[in-house]
């Protein structure tokens, strides 16, 4: 076999024609293949006494060619998963090397999340204060613990397990760096809470603590025609300016009105409770938001550890030694830089997705 190669071909292209050789000339003509959708952490995908000839890396993917007695075989390795070929000089000795070689590779396949109906409130030019229902993904606290270091899921423990009879308080804040997973949290409370509470989320809070109308109608609220007095949670969003210290100065009366929200006479007689989450240290926040008897629950969401983010990844290697925010170990889990994550260590804003 002749191959022809130029500047447009790659080093994994002549990993690829290497590996060809043998079975294109009848040297070995079997062949078996499989394809992994989840390779396991550690899995090296090579059979006992296999030798590397050829390795390449780029990005993401890599292939690697290894030889043995009689066989040839070839790991075309991209994110989470690869791609395994065996050519051998019989059938058999093809199957068995490539048995061999993905014994106990493959990792269990992740759960796929439940959904939990969860509201949006937003004021539409047309129509004015307005409220739409979508499915959202929502994994089982005891499938999203291992997220969060040890006294974060301690605190958490008790939040999740909340009935209507428990209630103490209007207002739940969760406080602490971007990409830590404050958001991903509040979906699993959605999804643990959802026999006794509606939630919504408010996508322009800075808009309905200026907007009595946009406020009144909130807090009258919309229970999905279900009209049994159900308890509804109204999460806002990274409200940094309205809680923290100054904000009596530069938010006006929004404050006051989240206030009067949670425990004051706009409260009274609705079952409602109030979800804040903030990248702002505790000791910036406004004292009025967080004194006692005020907070249903008061949690700092923080990285985990470097013992519990080496244990949540399966591998030490881009783990640091102040350990990782979940964003962080999402990223090294998919092959990606931590210092790509949005938000991760660097203040930026997270969004939606931690």
């Amino acid at each position: 076999m002749q191959v022809a190669l130029n500047d447009e071909d790659s080093t994994s292209d002549v990993v690829d024609a290497l590996f060809l050789g043998r079975f294109a000339n009848g040297e070995q003509p079997f062949s078996h293949r499989t394809a992994i959708e989840r390779v396991r952490a550690g899995a090296t995908l090579l059979p006992p006494g296999a030798t590397v000839v050829r390795a390449t890396r780029d990005d993401n993917r890599g292939n690697t060619l290894a030889v043995g007695d009689d066989w040839t075989l070839l790991v075309s390795r991209w994110r989470q998963g690869a791609d395994v070929t065996v050519t051998a000089t019989s059938a058999e000795l093809a199957e068995r090397v490539l048995e061999q070689a993905t014994d106990g590779a493959s990792d269990e396949p992740e759960p796929q999340p439940e959904t939990v109906t969860m509201g949006f409130w937003y004021v539409s030019p047309r129509r004015g204060p307005h409220r739409t229902t979508r499915q959202i993904s929502a994994d089982t606290w005891a499938g999203a613990r291992a997220n969060y270091t040890a006294p974060v899921a301690e605190a958490m423990d008790g939040l999740m397990k909340l009935t209507a009879d428990d209630i103490a308080g209007r207002l739940l804040l969760l406080h602490g760096p971007p990409g830590t997973g404050k958001t991903s949290a509040l979906r699993t409370l959605a999804r643990s809470w959802r026999d006794w509470c509606q939630v919504d989320c408010v996508l322009d809070p800075e808009r309905l603590f200026s907007d009595v109308g946009y406020l009144m109608d909130i807090a009258i609220g919309e229970d999905e025609g279900s009209g049994n007095g159900r308890w509804r949670l109204l999460l806002l969003e990274d409200c940094d300016e309205l809680i923290r210290g100054g904000a009596k100065h530069t938010a006006g009366q929004a404050l006051s009105r989240l206030l009067n929200l949670t425990d004051g006479l706009l409260g009274q007689g609705r079952n409602v409770l109030v979800g804040v989450t903030t990248n702002e240290d505790l000791e910036r926040l406004h004292p009025a938001v967080v004194r006692p008897g005020r907070c249903l629950a008061r949690i700092e969401v923080g990285p985990l550890t470097r013992p519990e983010a080496v244990d949540w990844l399966g591998t030490e290697e881009g783990v640091g030694r102040e350990g990782a925010t979940l964003a962080e170990l999402f990223a090294l889990r998919r092959g990606s830089s931590p210092a790509a994550v949005p938000g991760a260590r660097d203040g930026a804003d997270a969004g939606l997705y931690l």
